[in-house]
């Protein structure tokens, strides 16, 4: 049986993004459904790579696909309220890229909630997977240092 992981800390992540929760985020039980945490995930991780000048979302040659996901969940979220996603990445493969999010309620040092998605980057017009280019490691430099050092809290 796995342990459930514990929440991590905002000093886990390097970089962070604040969005705030819109109307409809809010499920019958009035919170913030889980759907909308891999929202915020996708929003936290094109920012950065849009900022960062290394993804043109309508026109780069590249793009990264999503092929895999999770997220864990540890306290609600609600509208209206503001939260940060923090962001790190866990791994660089020759293709892919594992990135890290944690959701954080506004002033709160513990995550509401954290996962991760793998991106796989591919040609946009062949849809073949393509090494990671020289810009994209560069971008995402800051984002995994330490992250080796970084093991699984479980409890």
């Amino acid at each position: 049986m796995n342990a459930r992981a514990t929440p991590d800390r905002r000093a886990d992540y390097p970089h962070f993004r604040e969005i705030t929760t819109r109307w409809m985020d809010n499920d019958v039980y009035q919170h913030v459904n889980n759907v909308v945490y891999y929202s915020f995930f996708d929003t936290a991780v094109g920012h950065y790579l849009i900022e960062a000048g290394a993804l043109d979302a309508r026109s780069s040659p590249v793009i990264g696909l999503v092929v895999e996901t999770r997220c864990q969940y540890f306290s609600p979220l609600v509208f209206p309220s503001k939260v940060q996603a923090g962001l790190r990445v866990a791994r660089m493969g020759t293709t892919s890229v594992r990135y890290e999010i944690g959701i954080f309620r506004e002033g709160d040092d513990a995550a509401a909630a954290q996962g991760h998605f793998v991106h796989v980057y591919v040609d946009r017009a062949t849809g073949r997977p393509l090494p990671l280019s020289d810009t994209l490691r560069q971008v995402l430099a800051p984002l995994a240092a330490g992250a080796a050092a970084r093991a699984p809290r479980e409890s």
